[in-house]
């Protein structure tokens, strides 16, 4: 088949207002359950396909989430740790298989119109994502790194550095790329496929390879 141009469909949606049942729903269940039931709930029926899995799923993570906004979309298997330090937007799409690993005093802000491919990761001890940004499946960020000091004990004993990892408004990051503890992404950047990006990328730039380099402005 030849290539084809397509209109896209998730980023010209037009975004309306959730049911009020379900916002109130929602509400009930923050109130009325503490977190730990919420979530062993929410394990249960986290790898469920269909509509009615969907729905119970949603309603589930928008309760433990510090705020979600409008128009949640929630693949099977999403798991998230420390969702109570959580920020969705409107109009976000989680696909299936992703993994939030947040932290108990952590910072996990994802924007609004972000699209997250499927089997994602995200080290979201520091993690800043701006609205309208494109994120590939498989696609990785770790936000952490072992100090290795002393160095007379294993690497996995030191202590940990956190570093705040931050992607800008409509940046686009690549299938299976990698971005590493610190980096920001600028807006309207690209990040090939595959790569390992382990400095700040410039805004509307293209980047590319191991570790990524600049192939040229936008």
């Amino acid at each position: 088949m030849a290539t084809r141009v397509v209109r896209a469909v998730f980023g010209r949606a037009k975004v309306g207002k959730d049911p009020r049942e379900e916002t109130a729903f929602a509400a009930y269940l923050r109130r009325a359950f503490p977190a730990a039931q919420r979530l062993a709930w929410y394990h249960e029926l986290f790898g469920g396909r269909g509509a009615w899995n969907e729905l119970l799923r949603r309603l589930l993570f928008r309760s433990l989430c510090k705020r979600v906004g409008r128009n949640l979309r929630l693949g099977p298997g999403v798991l998230i740790q420390h969702p109570e330090r959580v920020e969705i937007g409107d109009h976000v799409f989680l696909g299936a298989r992703t993994l939030i690993q947040g932290r108990y005093d952590g910072r996990c802000r994802i924007g609004s119109h972000v699209w997250i491919g499927p089997h994602s990761y995200f080290d979201a001890r520091d993690l800043v994502i701006e609205d309208w940004v494109g994120w590939g499946p498989g696609a990785k960020v770790l936000g952490s790194e072992h100090t290795g000091i002393p160095k007379r004990v294993p690497i996995i004993r030191t202590d940990l550095v956190i570093k705040t990892v931050r992607i800008g408004r409509g940046a686009d990051v690549g299938t299976n790329a990698v971005v590493l503890p610190g980096v920001t992404i600028g807006a309207g950047a690209i990040v090939g496929a595959a790569s390992v990006v382990n400095r700040s990328v410039p805004p509307r730039t293209i980047v590319a390879g191991v570790p990524a380099r600049v192939l040229r402005r936008r």
